[in-house]
């Protein structure tokens, strides 16, 4: 390995750092009670070192929701095979809900969290690009199923933020623990997938997924 990969991957690993120990930090103290020099303090290196990487909090942030998003995209590897479009849009909902609850320190900087979309908002482009593509692919296999007259036509954008909106309710309930007085926490998940499962079976005209 030469001197520029070395150095490189130094980079690379500070970088990363800086990244585990802002998510520790913000799980256990709040994103508003965590500043630069506590991230600092925590990998032992100088304020000055995590701005040569980050702009600020938010930006570290930011970072952190990509990261989010690259890891969501692992669950989705190859759903994209599946040619019923019922049937991927069932499996997308079930990944949702297992990621969700799999990291939910990254679903609340992904979509619970304000931070990251402060980003978005000041950037020139002002697009969420990571957003896009989720909700892309959501709308794609919609249309294709509406195309297909396997499920009730309806406006693309309110179905999609429909189905959305169900799931992301269902997991932003589960992991602030607003479940634990309604319902036994073994039967959570299976809930969880029920109710699902009932709002596809609701708009599929088929009968047959």
């Amino acid at each position: 390995m030469g001197i520029s990969e070395r150095k490189e991957k130094q980079k690379q690993e500070i970088r990363k750092m800086i990244l585990d120990a802002s998510m520790k930090l913000f799980v256990e103290q709040g994103f508003e009670n965590v500043s630069i020099r506590k991230i600092a303090d925590l990998i032992e290196y100088s304020p000055t070192t995590v701005y040569l990487y980050f702009k600020d909090k938010d930006d570290i942030l930011f970072n952190l929701h990509e990261l989010g998003f690259q890891k969501m995209a692992e669950y989705n590897e190859g759903l994209w095979d599946i040619k019923n479009p019922l049937l991927r849009l069932y499996k997308m909902g079930e990944n949702y809900i297992k990621f969700g609850l799999s990291h939910p320190e990254f679903y609340d900087v992904m979509f619970i969290q304000r931070s990251p979309m402060l980003v978005v908002e000041q950037s020139i482009a002002c697009e969420w690009k990571s957003g896009d593509v989720v909700l892309g692919r959501l709308k794609d296999t919609l249309q294709e199923a509406m195309d297909k007259g396997l499920i009730i036509k309806g406006d693309l954008n309110a179905v999609s933020m429909a189905i959305w909106s169900l799931v992301h309710g269902l997991v932003s309930l589960s992991i602030r623990d607003r479940f634990n007085k309604l319902v036994p926490p073994e039967t959570v998940v299976p809930m969880m997938h029920q109710a699902l499962n009932w709002l596809l079976e609701t708009i599929d005209l088929t009968g047959k997924r």
